[in-house]
C-alpha cells in the first residue's frame, strides 16, 4: 500500500496512538483468544446509518484511528449524589432518561441497568442505585426508573418525620440537629421505619437480596465508625468473597443514616468475617463521582482496556442547589454558633459535591463536554424551599419537589470549567439528557461490532432459591 511522503517527515499522534491500540489488540489476542487480522477495519456501527449506505470505502489511517477507538468503546458511568427527599430531583431524571432509551433504541423494556456499566450512589441517591441495579434471577432488574423517585415520595413518611412548617427554624440538615439536641421525636422510630421500607424493597420471596444480586458494578459508601474511615460497599468485591458480601437492605440502611436523624446500624457480611457501624455515606462523599471513576481506572480485571478518563462516558445527578433561602451580610455578622448550622450543613454538603464536580471536570479536560455530563438543578422560579428540605416528607414538600425537578430539566445546563468556576450552556438538561441517552445507545450498539469486549464483568453464581 502506496504511502503518502508528506505524511512521513514527523511522528503523528494519532499514529503513536494507533501503535498503542495495535499493541492492545494483540495483548487481548492473547487474553482472550481473539484472532482478526481486520480487527482495525472500520464496520458501519452508526445508529443513524443511511439506508443506502451500503457501499463500503477501503481503510484510511485517518478512519483506522476511529475504527480502533470504537474498538475500545467507553465504559459508562452512573453517579447520584446524596439528598434524602431532595433526591426526587434526581429520580425524576432518572424516569426521563430511561424514557429516552426506550424512545432511540426502540426497545420498549429498556432500563438504565442495560446502558451503564458502573453506578455510584450516597445516601437516598444509593438506595435507588440498589433499586435500579438489583435482580432476582440475574437477567433483569427488578424496579424501573420511574420507580426510585416515587418510592421517596410515597415511603418517606415512613422514615422521614414532618416538622411544625417547611419555612420555619426547625428541621433542616443534621448539624442543626446536633446543635438542638437530636430531632426532638427521637431516631428510634424513624430507624424502623426506614429499616422496614428497604427490606421490603429488597427481599424476594423471603430472601434477602445481597451486593452479588445487582447485574453490574455498584459502589455505595458509607461512613465506618469503628474504623473511622469511609467504607465502600461493592459488587466486585462481593463476587471475591463472601466477607465482603452485605444484604442490600442493610447497605442503603447504612448509607442513608442520616445523624441525629437515624441511628448508626451495626452491620457484618453475609459471613459474619466483617463489620462496620456504619452512618450517613454522605459524611464521606456526598458526590461519589471520583469513586466510580477511580474504581473504573483501577478494575483491569473488568475494564481491560481502559487507558484514562478518556475512555470514560459519565452522568452525574446532584440534587439541587440555591433551593434554600440565601443570606446577604447584614444578616449573618450576628449569627451566633447555632444560627451556622443550617449553612454549615449546606456548605458541608452541596459544597463537596460541588468541588467533586470541579475536580472530575479537571480531571477530563478538554473531553469534559463529550464526556462528562452533571445535572443539576440551580435555584428555582417555584421560590425558595424550607429549611428542612432535605427530610420534610409532607405532600406540600414533594409536591414543591416534583415541581423542582420538572423545572431542573427544562434549565440551562451548567457546567464547570477548568480554572473558570462554571457558566451556562445552550443545551437545557433535558437536551443533555438526549444526548446523553443517544450516546448510551450508540456505545451499546458498538458493543456487538467489537471482536474484544469492552468489559469483563465477574459473574454471580444464582444461589438456591
Amino acid at each position: 500500500m502506496a504511502s503518502n511522503p508528506s505524511e512521513t517527515h514527523e511522528p503523528s499522534i494519532d499514529n503513536d496512538k494507533l501503535s498503542y491500540e495495535i499493541f492492545s489488540i494483540l495483548e487481548s489476542k492473547f487474553l482472550f483468544g481473539y484472532d482478526d487480522q481486520k480487527l482495525w477495519v472500520p464496520k458501519q456501527i452508526s445508529p443513524a446509518a443511511e439506508p443506502n449506505s451500503e457501499v463500503s470505502t477501503p481503510p484510511t489511517a485517518e478512519n483506522g484511528v476511529q475504527a480502533i477507538k470504537n474498538q475500545r468503546g467507553k465504559i459508562c458511568i452512573l453517579s447520584i449524589d446524596g439528598g434524602g427527599m431532595r433526591n426526587i430531583l434526581s429520580g425524576k431524571a432518572l424516569a426521563y432518561l430511561e424514557q429516552a432509551l426506550k424512545t432511540k433504541s426502540g426497545n420498549p423494556d429498556a432500563r438504565i441497568a442495560d446502558y451503564f456499566d458502573v453506578a455510584a450512589g450516597t445516601g437516598v441517591g444509593g438506595i435507588f442505585t440498589a433499586m435500579l441495579f438489583a435482580t432476582k434471577n440475574h437477567s433483569r432488574p427488578i424496579f424501573h426508573a420511574e420507580d426510585t423517585w416515587k418510592f421517596l415520595a410515597e415511603q418517606g413518611k415512613r422514615f422521614y418525620r414532618s416538622s411544625t412548617g417547611t419555612g420555619g427554624s426547625s428541621g433542616g440538615g443534621f448539624l442543626r440537629r446536633i446543635f438542638r439536641g437530636g430531632s426532638g421525636n427521637g431516631t428510634g422510630s424513624a430507624t424502623v421505619g426506614l429499616e422496614k421500607a428497604v427490606k421490603e424493597v429488597f427481599t424476594e420471596n423471603g430472601r434477602s437480596l445481597t451486593l452479588k444480586d445487582t447485574l453490574k458494578p455498584v459502589l455505595i459508601p458509607c461512613y465506618d465508625l469503628s474504623s473511622s474511615a469511609p467504607f465502600l460497599f461493592s459488587r466486585a468485591d462481593a463476587l471475591e468473597t463472601d466477607s465482603f458480601d452485605f444484604r442490600l437492605w442493610e447497605v442503603c440502611r447504612a448509607t442513608s443514616a442520616e445523624p441525629a436523624l437515624f441511628e448508626p446500624v451495626s452491620m457484618k457480611s453475609v459471613d459474619g468475617q466483617t463489620r462496620c457501624v456504619a452512618v450517613d455515606g454522605s459524611l464521606a462523599m456526598s458526590n461519589p463521582t471520583a469513586a466510580a471513576i477511580t474504581h473504573v481506572l483501577h478494575n483491569k480485571q473488568e475494564f481491560p482496556f481502559v487507558r484514562g478518563v478518556e475512555d470514560i462516558l459519565v452522568l452525574s445527578l446532584g440534587t439541587g442547589q440555591l433551593l434554600e433561602a440565601s443570606y446577604d451580610y447584614d444578616q449573618v455578622k450576628g449569627w451566633k454558633a447555632k444560627d451556622w448550622a443550617r449553612p454549615l450543613a449546606r456548605i458541608s454538603g452541596d459544597g463537596s459535591a460541588d468541588l467533586v464536580d470541579h475536580a472530575v471536570a479537571l480531571a477530563f479536560g478538554q473531553s469534559r463536554s463529550s464526556n462528562y455530563v452533571r445535572i443539576q438543578a440551580n435555584g428555582s422560579s417555584l421560590g425558595r424551599c424550607g429549611t428542612n428540605v432535605d427530610s420534610d416528607p409532607s405532600p406540600s414538600n414533594v409536591k414543591m419537589l416534583v415541581g423542582i425537578a420538572e423545572e431542573m430539566l427544562k434549565q440551562k445546563n451548567v457546567e464547570s470549567v477548568l480554572f473558570g468556576g462554571k457558566r451556562i450552556v445552550e443545551q437545557s438538561n433535558f437536551e443533555k439528557l438526549d444526548w446523553f441517552a443517544a450516546e448510551l445507545v450508540l456505545e451499546h450498539q458498538r458493543r456487538s461490532c467489537r471482536i474484544a469486549p469492552t468489559v469483563a464483568f465477574k459473574q454471580a453464581t444464582p444461589k438456591p432459591t
